[in-house]
């Protein structure tokens, strides 16, 4: 491989590592060490760490998930704060092969009409994706507008982050068919598009799991891409090899843009050779760009490639990125 390649791609790495988003999930390992330490975590089907905590019922899981958004985001853009509460609490649902119930809300906000563009924006996407909002917590008394939501959820056969294996197909699946929230790292595929088409495109998720066509998949994240390919890479205490430019991409984005994106659709999934067609053609049915980006490996390490180039992103084995998984709890 020529120096510059090398050169290049260890810029992008190193761009990549100092991202809001990974750090943003680099804080989760010391909530963790706290939780540990007390010893307060609750038994459930999946280990801490994964999209939903999961509790096992007569019919299946029941999957509780919560999203809380950043201040900045909340004050510059409201109504799209209201509508991602819902967006991406359902994106966290069908990520582990379930179906959302409802949802609830914690509002605090100043006084007279502050709050009004974030609950319009929380209404619009609970109408979109057939989401009721069934109640929550309100204080009209705060110096800004902060913003929770959370969601419970239904799966009768769990996708997890704890099941991707070596030899596995890293799958991503993401939705083009949208345009960047400017000036943010959000790519909105949802707020324009047919609400029927959005629940049938996620519907592909829960029909995956039942099928038997995958057992492991995440949703992709503020982290971007490959910070969600480290945290479900984690929580399976393996590795993977990433071919950067197998990454489904939106014409005329730039690399390190997409990488660092955060789509209202997008899916990472681990899936053996002999189900990748069947998979494939499952959101190809949906017109949602998906493809094979590398292979899970039991590195423990995260490396990417371009060309010939390739530079080891992430080692896990020397530091954790969430602090969740196996390793975790046997410490």
């Amino acid at each position: 491989m020529s120096c510059a390649a090398a050169e290049t791609l260890q810029q992008l790495a190193a761009k990549l590592r100092d991202t809001r988003g990974i750090a943003h999930k680099r804080d989760i390992a010391g909530v963790m060490d706290v939780l540990a330490a007390h010893g307060v975590a609750g038994a459930t089907a999946v280990p801490v760490g994964d999209d939903c905590a999961a509790i096992a019922d007569s019919d299946g899981y029941l999957l509780f998930a919560i999203e809380g958004f950043v201040n900045d985001f909340v004050a510059a853009q409201p109504w799209f704060a209201g509508y991602c509460g819902v967006m991406v609490n359902v994106s966290d649902i069908y990520a582990m092969g379930g179906r959302p119930v409802a949802v609830v809300d914690a509002l605090w906000s100043r006084g007279g009409d502050a709050a009004v563009p974030v609950l319009e924006g929380l209404a619009a996407a609970a109408r979109t994706y057939g989401v009721p909002i069934v109640g929550g917590h309100t204080n009209r008394r705060n110096d800004r507008e902060q913003l929770s939501v959370a969601i419970l959820g239904r799966a009768k056969k769990l996708l997890t982050s704890f099941d991707a294996r070596p030899g596995d197909h890293l799958v991503a699946a993401i939705d083009l068919r949208g345009a960047f929230q400017e000036p943010y790292a959000y790519w909105n595929a949802s707020t324009e598009a047919p609400p029927q088409r959005l629940r049938d495109d996620l519907e592909v998720l829960p029909a995956l799991a039942e099928a038997g066509l995958c057992a492991a998949a995440k949703d992709i994240s503020m982290a971007g891409i490959l910070g969600t390919a480290l945290m479900l890479l984690e929580c399976s205490q393996v590795g993977a090899v990433v071919d950067v430019d197998a990454i489904p991409r939106p014409s005329g984005v730039p690399l390190l843009r997409w990488l660092s994106a955060f789509p209202s659709y997008g899916f990472l999934l681990s899936v053996p050779d002999a189900r990748l067609d069947a998979l494939l053609a499952r959101f190809g049915e949906r017109e949602i760009a998906c493809a094979s980006i590398g292979r899970v490996d039991s590195s423990r390490a995260l490396t990417i490639r371009r060309g010939e180039a390739s530079v080891k992103l992430w080692d896990l084995a020397q530091e954790a990125l969430i602090g969740c998984g196996p390793l975790q709890d046997a410490a």
